[in-house]
């Protein structure tokens, strides 16, 4: 999958789309998703542009990948998911389930998540 400029999280980077921004620095985004899956569902984005995890890993500066992941601890700390728990998922690709060209994390929680997968048959 090639990065997509005009990809919706790269349109939100740019100030062109409106989004419920939960937190942001120089390096990250983090916003509502529009979709929710569980009442806390936070899409966190980095500001560079990176189509997956690998990408992201072999790419990215490690001030932007420590940024990255201290975002998403402070995220889940504000929100208070520690004590109940919580669910951090990057989709990667097609098999992944990969909807938008630019890599990004989804923090889920507040509410039992069951599985995370069905059980093999």
């Amino acid at each position: 999958m090639a990065y997509d400029t005009n990809n919706i999280f790269a349109r939100i980077l740019r100030g062109e789309i409106p989004c419920g921004k939960v937190y942001e620095d120089d390096q990250v985004l983090a916003f509502n998703d529009i979709n929710a899956q569980a009442p806390t569902h936070i899409l966190v984005i980095p500001k560079g542009a990176y189509v997956s995890m690998t990408d992201f890993a072999s790419k990215a500066s490690p001030a932007e990948q420590t940024a990255f992941f201290a975002a998403i601890g402070k995220i889940v700390a504000e929100k208070k998911l520690d004590d109940a728990g919580y669910r951090v998922i990057a989709n990667a690709g097609l098999h992944g389930g990969q909807e938008v060209p630019h890599f990004h994390m989804h923090i889920l929680g507040g509410r039992g998540l069951g599985r995370m997968l069905p059980e093999a048959a």
